[in-house]
This record gives structure tokens, C-alpha cells and sequence, in this order.
């Protein structure tokens, strides 16, 4: 996997299976947690290992990036390949994002602890691909977990940004 994402496609690290597209949570704690849960489900892991791997970095600083987007992210020595979760929120909520805006979108990347670079890479291409007003427009349209990932995953809009 080292060196597989230089021109990483975000279908490499989610599955249909990982999206939510109707995430119903009213606070920042609540998504983490729900989402540490339907990752520890599809990756057979303790949500609470997830949660706290979470909890640790949002205390280093938020992971809001704006736009109602955050990419909430962390290292867990249990897996070994990159994997992301998306979360589309049914009302927006409070994330202490950068510009104190309130977050709908949700992408979760979860790394090996020996990621190194390509976890950068990875949450490098997820941002930019959440800073792409066009795409996030449509991803709010929507709440079908295929065409959310048919969005996310689109190659040519993933490029645009």
C-alpha cells in the first residue's frame, strides 16, 4: 500500500457499506461515537477503541475544516489498510469547526499506525474533494448510501476540486 496513493482514489479506502446517509445525532460527541460504532462493526474493533483513538485527536484541534465538512480521523494499531466512513447528518450540528459554521458532512479515516504518508495522502484528497462546493451541494441532495457513494467515489469529481 506504501506509495498507492499518490493518485489515490477514494473508492480504494470505502465501501457502499461504510456510508450513513442519514446520520440523526445533535452533538460532535454523539457522531464520533456513532460513527466509532459503525466502523467497529464493519471492522470487527471495540467502537469504544475507535471513539478514544478519535477523542485523541480532536483534543490536538479540531478536525471541523468549514463548509459544514469535518474529517475526523485517528491511527489505530488493530488495522492494517487505510479505511474511510461517511456520515451524511440529518441537521447539522456544532463541531468547533474552524469557522465556527455547524457540520453536516462527515468523513472518517481511520489509518494504521504505520501509515505515515499515506494517511496524509488520504486525508489530503478527502479534503480536497469536501472543499468542492459542487460535489457537497449534490451529496446534500441526497440520501441514498449508493448514490452517496457513487458521488464521493466519482473519479472526474474528485479531480475538480
Amino acid at each position: 500500500m506504501i506509495g498507492a496513493l499518490n493518485a489515490m482514489d477514494i473508492a480504494e479506502i470505502l465501501t457502499p457499506q461504510c456510508i450513513v446517509p442519514k446520520l440523526s445525532v445533535t452533538s460532535k460527541k454523539q457522531a464520533l461515537q456513532a460513527l466509532a460504532k459503525h466502523a467497529g462493526s464493519i471492522l470487527d474493533l471495540k467502537d469504544r477503541t475507535i471513539f478514544d483513538a478519535l477523542l485523541r485527536r480532536e483534543r490536538l484541534g479540531t478536525t471541523g475544516v468549514g463548509h459544514g465538512v469535518a474529517i475526523p480521523h485517528g491511527k489505530l494499531p488493530e488495522i492494517d489498510k487505510l479505511v474511510g466512513f461517511f456520515a451524511r447528518l440529518e441537521k447539522p450540528i456544532d463541531f468547533d469547526a474552524v469557522d465556527e459554521q455547524p457540520v453536516d458532512l462527515l468523513f472518517l479515516l481511520l489509518a494504521p499506525e504505520t501509515a505515515g504518508a499515506d494517511h496524509l495522502k488520504a486525508l489530503a484528497r478527502v479534503s480536497r474533494l469536501l472543499r468542492n462546493r459542487a460535489i457537497c451541494d449534490k451529496i446534500r441532495g441526497s440520501s441514498d448510501a449508493d448514490a452517496l457513494f457513487a458521488l464521493i467515489t466519482d473519479n472526474h469529481a474528485s479531480f475538480a476540486a
